[in-house]
């Protein structure tokens, strides 16, 4: 792919990772992808493992909405710089980070997401000190 089709592929795939639609997010993927993020960073290894964790993540974060800042090309696919805005109880999270995806027939073979989720996990450990004191 040239650039603007990487581009393009990522704004899609970035788009797919908002409004809870996991089916759709994995079409991005190939049956032997590979995923990695803060959460798993042992790897998640094919559709069959990555499936039920994309379910449940999309499942809490419903209304994050991902952003493209900047996009490298590498020689298996790209590199990019994203944003993420992240709603938490009554708190919005915005988070910077990078992704390096390979890609091989227009699927995702590798996913390696790196980003520093400390205030993500103070936000929820403060939302659900709130939850307990109100319940």
């Amino acid at each position: 792919m040239d650039k603007d089709e990487l581009v393009d592929f990522a704004r899609k795939w970035l788009n797919a990772w908002t409004g809870n639609r996991p089916e759709l997010l994995i079409e991005f993927y190939s049956e032997d992808a590979f995923y990695s993020d803060p959460e798993h960073r042992q790897g998640l290894k094919g559709i069959k493992e990555i499936r039920p964790y994309f379910t449940r993540l999309l499942d809490v974060y419903r209304e994050w909405v991902w952003k493209p800042i900047e996009l490298f090309p590498i020689e298996e696919g790209f590199i990019i710089k994203w944003e993420c805005t992240i709603p938490v109880g009554s708190k919005v999270i915005n988070e910077l980070g990078v992704d390096i995806v390979e890609l091989k027939d227009g699927k995702i073979v590798r996913n390696e997401v790196y980003f520093d989720r400390t205030r993500l996990m103070k936000a929820i450990e403060e939302l659900k000190k709130q939850e307990r004191i109100i319940h």
